[in-house]
């Protein structure tokens, strides 16, 4: 005869309820409950066990509580049953004592089929009310909680090995990131991840699925995780001097903005810039400046340069610093007048001299100086608004002769439009010597040919000859339905250091603002997962009150502007990293789901305490013990924070991230007793290293 839910409890009972505060239920466990190992709930299983679960009856159901940590007290009075022999002398025995987090109700399913766990409670026990071990049906249903269980990721220790699932909208939909010391099974995850969900969409489709993971891969790990001749998954990989089956990376430098350009030039804010910029949209406009222009190239040029005096000075107006900024106000005019002089002779038909002399009655309205320890100081005084539109006026009047005002000539500097680096030097230089400014652009173009000339920045980032932006969109993010493949690898461990930076932002980058554009288009979104690998070096946090923004500080900026916007667009971000304390704070905060491998590091531990609320940090103690390919998995994806032990991964699928092998190479053999040898060969490493590669033949020294 089946028992019913209150008798079978009544055989479960381990202990009482002695403390109950709204984030902390204190548990006095009686003498009789198992001391190691309880036989009577399904199957063998530990107890008492630090972050295992009890439950407590309430009126709706089962108030589910996760162990923080077990005590002995020491009590005057042994706790017995029945009856007491008063003529026996008690002893001080030891008792236990249990605390709980409470986390959630566990109530009987509606047709009697088993349990149902959601997250929270709004009652909690009083006390004296008794505590339940869990049965093996209701730890799964807790374990197993959540309604899309669509991807098992591993089985939980405390839960009897029950199997864990998550949610892949929940998963990748609002960011996750994997954080875990070296050699504690965080590339495994990673990689275990995109093809566990890869291979659950395969079977519910009987097909290849509409996937898409692209893996910004710095160590060059993950290409043995998706080996050729898969059967199940094959990666598109690019890399630098690609073996058989890979292809070369290619990431053009007129894919780069104008923020990646002035970052890996390094270009000062005040001249080197604005002309950079002017540069580039002239480039890719198809114009380029020549040694000798022509004469409708000189009147264009004019016709720039008053445009670009006339909106400056209208935007002085409506911020008024012709009155609070006065002084340097004044000297800018002087500067415009000076220039003037010299086009006089040259321009003489479109109303110059009246430009020139407007500003000159204004400047001397307004010119003071006076003496101060033997030195002439001068300065202008604020301007009237009546003065600086007599002079706005007589431009205006200037570039109406010449054609009118150039508001914003050719394309934005930030389109992705082919052009050529080296006619970007040129005419950089060019520029330069039109504006004399030569003595400010000479070294920013010097910078620039240097680098393009650079054969190990050349192959990535110059020799893309025939590449376009539809080919490149359709290679690294994926053709429609997963044509090819689900997964592309970007291999970035032989980009040079200089360049890496602003590769892995441009590549981040292209793939967020595709995507926008394809929500623009066809209102949907288009789910894609970006996966950053040692994001600690990539996404790391930096000073925003500097004028000049590094390579790396650009690179975070991306990455930030995903974590905040992707959602939206469909992206998905999964961040792997061993120094979560050197991450971003915007990025780091905007992941909603936390897998925790083993964090031995002070620092790391406290910023991992401070992403989880307060009555959950008794499990992150565990941290600094837990055992390889073991993890905490919180958050958004999980209805309650588990520990997991992540599913086993076939040596040919894990990413090359294996700890040396040093005994058996000194050895010369494995635990399997196999040969384990390392032949050394120096005269090729010195000819590879001295032909500037790293690789010969596609294939690892």
């Amino acid at each position: 005869m089946r028992q019913t839910l209150f008798e079978q409890a009544s055989t479960l009972q381990i202990g009482t309820v002695e403390f109950v505060s709204p984030d902390e239920i204190k548990i006095a466990i009686d003498i009789e409950a198992p001391e190691s190992v309880a036989l009577n709930t399904g199957g063998p299983r530990p107890f008492p066990r630090v972050n295992g679960y009890l439950l407590i009856p309430v009126d709706q159901g089962f108030l589910v509580g996760q162990v923080e940590w077990i005590t002995v007290e020491r009590s005057p009075f042994p706790k017995r049953r029945g009856m007491q022999d008063f003529g026996l002398v008690d002893l001080p025995y030891p008792l236990r004592r249990v605390s709980l987090n409470p986390l959630g109700i566990l109530r009987a399913h509606r047709d009697d089929k088993g349990f149902v766990f959601s997250r929270g409670s709004d009652i909690l026990p009083s006390v004296g009310a008794p505590a339940l071990l869990p049965t093996d049906e209701q730890l799964r249903a807790i374990v197993e909680s959540g309604e899309k269980k669509r991807v098992c990721i591993g089985t939980s220790p405390v839960a009897n090995d029950a199997k864990v699932y998550v949610d892949p909208d929940r998963l990748f939909g609002r960011h996750l990131a994997v954080l875990g010391n070296t050699g504690s099974g965080k590339s495994c995850t990673v990689a275990g991840l995109v093809r566990w969900s890869i291979e659950a969409a395969q079977r519910e489709r009987s097909g290849r699925p509409n996937a898409r993971f692209i893996i910004l891969d710095p160590n060059g790990e993950y290409s043995r995780a998706f080996p050729k001749g898969d059967p199940t998954i094959t990666a598109r990989i690019f890399k630098i001097n690609p073996g058989e089956g890979e292809a070369p990376l290619k990431v053009p430098l007129w894919f780069w903005n104008s923020t990646e350009w002035c970052a890996f030039t390094q270009a000062s804010a005040k001249t080197q810039r604005p002309l950079l910029r002017r540069a580039l949209r002239e480039v890719k406009a198809g114009r380029t400046g020549t040694p000798v222009p022509t004469e409708e190239e000189k009147k264009l040029e004019l016709r720039r340069y008053l445009s670009s005096q006339l909106r400056s000075i209208q935007r002085d107006i409506r911020s008024n610093n012709i009155k609070t900024d006065e002084n340097k106000f004044g000297f800018r005019l002087k500067a415009i007048m000076s220039d003037l002089e010299k086009k006089l002779s040259e321009f003489p038909g479109y109303r110059l001299q009246e430009v020139k002399e407007a500003i000159k009655n204004a400047l001397d309205e307004t010119y003071n100086s006076f003496e101060k320890d033997g030195k002439k100081i001068e300065y202008y005084r604020a301007f009237t608004e009546d003065q600086v539109n007599a002079i706005a006026e007589a431009l205006n009047a200037s570039l109406n002769l010449l054609g009118g005002i150039i508001y914003q000539e050719g394309p934005d500097e930030d389109v992705p439009l082919p052009f050529n680096g080296t006619d970007l030097a040129d005419h950089l230089w060019f520029l330069g010597q039109q504006d004399n400014q030569s003595q400010f652009i000479d070294f920013l173009v010097a910078r620039i040919r240097t680098f393009l000339a650079d054969p190990r920045m050349k192959a990535v980032i110059a020799d893309s000859e025939g590449v376009t932006l539809e080919q490149w969109l359709n290679d690294y993010i994926g053709g429609n339905y997963g044509e090819s493949s689900c997964v592309s690898v970007i291999d970035l461990s032989l980009v040079p250091t200089d360049i890496v930076h602003v590769v892995t932002a441009v590549v981040a980058r292209m793939v967020f603002e595709a995507l926008q554009r394809y929500v623009k288009l066809n209102g949907r979104p288009l789910p894609t997962v970006l996966v950053m690998e040692e994001a600690h070096t990539f996404i790391k946090r930096y000073k925003e009150d500097l004028d000049f923004q590094d390579a790396a500080a650009i690179c975070c900026q991306v990455f930030e502007r995903i974590a905040r916007e992707g959602r939206k667009f469909g992206l998905g971000l999964v961040l792997s990293s061993q120094r979560p304390s050197e991450l971003s704070p915007t990025v780091l905060s905007q992941c909603n789901t936390f897998l925790l491998h083993r964090i031995s590091n002070d620092r790391d531990q406290e910023l991992v305490h401070r992403l989880v609320p307060d009555n959950l940090r008794g499990l992150l103690r565990e941290l600094p013990s837990l055992p390889s390919q073991h993890a905490i998995l919180l958050g958004w994806a999980s209805e309650l924070p588990v520990l997991v032990k992540m599913h086993d991964l076939p040596e040919s699928q894990r990413p090359r991230s294996d700890d040396p092998d040093f005994w058996d190479v000194w050895t010369g053999k494995n635990e399997k007793g196999e040969t384990v040898t390392r032949e050394i060969d120096w005269k090729t490493v010195a000819e590879v290293w001295q032909q500037g590669l790293t690789e010969r033949s596609g294939n690892e020294l």
